[in-house]
């Protein structure tokens, strides 16, 4: 399977686009915004668990990232409640175990450096916000490995932004507000990711914008073997 599997090219989904399909485990749906393979696969997808779920305990094989969106998220390990960051490294493995609040995720699988190998749980939603150098910006880091960064970040209405060539690409997903690039708008809930050597301009919308922000990560695309 293929989805947004070029990324030599810009690639965008907004919540209009959503198409929900199921999962392996009962009562949990998949929406992908980018795959290269089938059930093993590299991807980014948003995950949405009814309440009281379960899905089978697996293994990461190539690293697993969880950013999760709304509900609790959680599993043998802990309780994880919105606005929490998970970085579960190459070789660590769970069994996802939902609650009566249900969840929804945003879930990133085999795009891990092997050599990176921090476990993190960041409780992101209780950090507070940092003053960026660039007027208009507050951000909340969250990890850094090699020329990977990923944080969230907070524009005030109408702050621009110009990137200089992306090197290693950049990818982000729209929380809250909206953000313009290029004439279009994209509300809560769209993803877009920017190849590399891209230099978008990009600006927050008339009441601002909350992101998801994931950058140098692009430069080298690796499917896991199925």
């Amino acid at each position: 399977m293929r989805v947004n599997a070029d990324f030599n090219d810009f690639a965008c989904v907004t919540p209009e686009r959503y198409q929900w399909v199921t999962s392996p485990s009962a009562g949990v749906e998949r929406m992908m915004l980018d795959r290269i393979g089938d059930e093993v696969a590299r991807a980014t997808s948003l995950v949405r668990y009814a309440p009281n779920t379960q899905f089978s305990r697996h293994t990461h094989g190539g690293g697993e990232e969880i950013l999760v969106l709304e509900g609790v998220f959680a599993d043998e390990h802990g309780r994880y409640p919105a606005g929490s960051y998970l970085r579960n490294p190459i070789g660590t493995g769970h069994t996802p175990q939902i609650g009566d609040e249900g969840a929804l995720i945003l879930v990133k699988l085999h795009q891990f450096d092997p050599d990176d190998i921090l476990q993190l749980a960041v409780p992101a939603h209780r950090l507070p916000w940092q003053p960026d150098r660039r007027a208009g910006i507050t951000y909340k880091m969250l990890h850094t490995y090699g020329g990977e960064r990923v944080s969230l970040e907070r524009w005030e209405a109408d702050t621009q932004v110009t990137y200089p060539p992306l090197g290693g690409g950049l990818e982000l997903f729209v929380l809250q507000g909206s953000l313009i690039s290029d004439k279009s708008e994209y509300v809560a809930g769209s993803w877009c990711r920017f190849p590399c050597g891209a230099a978008p301009q990009l600006k927050a919308g008339s009441e601002g914008v909350q992101l998801y922000l994931k950058r140098g990560h692009l430069a080298v695309i690796n499917a896991p073997d199925q």
